[in-house]
């Protein structure tokens, strides 16, 4: 393997793994019959727009409509209007991109059909209070759910609740016009419902289920969302209702499909690949720390797999905010597996959010290898203290090992790679 970079052989991975989820190549796959009435399609999420372009390209009739993306993630189109809004905190553009959906498919008949695009981020870009709550209020949950490392699936079960749109709101509010989803999972699993809260998807969680999470979470929020959630008010629609009878749901782009075509450009490359999952999740530095001792027993041992090999993963880890640092749970796992696997010779890794971006930062993850802890001792930092402090941006911009590649159009989770050779 000489002259090989890895930096360049994981990027390789990393855009293999984004074009398996680009919608322009799936799209046209899913696409619905054409209604007697109007074709309404509306839409959220961090590749939302890219969906409505491709969406557009492939729809050969009359359509209008309108999507909700982040910040920066627009993309052209001719008859669906996109507007963004903030992400992953809500701002008042989510609010009234929400808003705006809801009015969007009120008052259709039953020859109408409704075509909803939703991609991961859609549950921080359309905040919709419900009842007497605010938007200020959901904030404040979206601040505690971010903060509190629980799992997606808890966080949505929450989300949906405190919301007007969110748990098949959306869908309901189209009755009697048919509703065709196609979704870009980003959950562990591909569950539909759980995209972004299931705007046009309800889901068998109760406000009881809720309620519980949050003292299991041991979540602070403030005393009229728990009032909320006590009430019969936040009772969302479930999966029986007649309201969504007819209704489809189409998982277009997963992590499942994302890592195999990583792994086929691996292979590509000459090396062996393995998945180990799809759906990991769990705190990410402790699933960065497995992973490390994963890839020492391959460097020691040759098992469970021969080297070289690539050993690939998916899912969404979550991260508890213990400090004031900057990073995601893509760095905040790397600088993990970086104390894992630190003075090992011959192994170097990598994590990426296929979305572009990583938390509160413009990078989409990092690299490292079993030098990177001691180049950042070396440089006068300390990694464990900043590991302690959610400080791993801070640790991977002093190395010059971050990767920012910019939005990417899609979002089918994370993208984690260890090289052993």
């Amino acid at each position: 393997m000489s002259g090989f970079e890895p930096k360049r052989f994981f990027t390789d991975l990393y855009e293999a793994a984004v074009a398996a989820a680009d919608p322009a190549r799936v799209i046209g796959r899913f696409l619905p019959e054409r209604p007697k009435g109007r074709t309404i399609v509306i839409g959220a999420g961090k590749g939302s727009a890219q969906m409505a372009r491709a969406f557009e390209d492939a729809w050969d009739g009359p359509l209008e409509g309108l999507v909700v993306t982040r910040y920066g993630y627009g993309a052209p189109c001719t008859r669906i209007e996109v507007v963004e809004a903030a992400h992953p905190v809500p701002d008042a553009a989510g609010l009234a991109g929400a808003q705006r959906l809801l009015r969007t498919v009120s008052g259709l008949t039953a020859d109408d059909l409704v075509v909803a695009l939703i991609s991961g981020g859609g549950s921080a870009l359309l905040p919709a209070p419900a009842g007497r709550l605010s938007l200020d209020d959901e904030i404040a949950v979206n601040r505690a759910l971010l903060a509190s490392g629980a799992p997606i699936s808890a966080m949505n079960a929450i989300r949906k609740h405190v919301s007007a749109i969110k748990g098949g709101r959306l869908a309901a509010a189209a009755h009697p016009a048919r509703v065709v989803t196609l979704v870009v999972s980003d959950i562990p699993g591909d569950v539909a419902a759980l995209v972004s809260s299931g705007p046009t998807i309800p889901d068998g969680s109760t406000r009881e289920d809720a309620l519980r999470l949050v003292e299991t979470w041991r979540m602070e929020l403030p005393a009229a969302v728990m009032a909320h959630l006590a009430s019969p008010e936040a009772d969302a629609p479930l999966p029986d209702d007649p309201r969504f009878a007819g209704n489809e749901v189409h998982v277009i782009a997963s992590a499942a499909v994302s890592l195999e075509a990583a792994a086929a450009a691996a292979r590509a490359q000459g090396l062996e690949a393995v998945i180990l999952s799809d759906a990991i999740e769990g705190e990410a530095r402790e699933v960065g720390g497995v992973h490390a001792a994963i890839a020492r027993e391959v460097a020691a041992r040759n098992r469970p797999f021969a080297k070289p090999v690539v050993i690939l993963s998916g899912g969404e880890t979550t991260v508890t905010l213990r400090g004031a640092g900057k990073g995601g749970r893509n760095s905040e796992f790397l600088l993990a597996l970086a104390l894992g696997i630190d003075g090992v010779a011959g192994i170097s890794a990598f994590a990426a959010d296929t979305d572009g971006i990583d938390g509160s930062e413009d990078n989409a993850g990092a690299f490292c290898d079993g030098t990177s802890a001691a180049r950042l001792r070396a440089a006068g930092r300390d990694p464990r203290a900043l590991l302690a402090t959610n400080d791993a941006w801070t640790a991977f911009d002093a190395l010059g090992d971050l990767f920012s590649p910019g939005p990417s159009g899609t979002n089918v989770n994370d993208l984690r790679a260890m090289l052993v050779r």
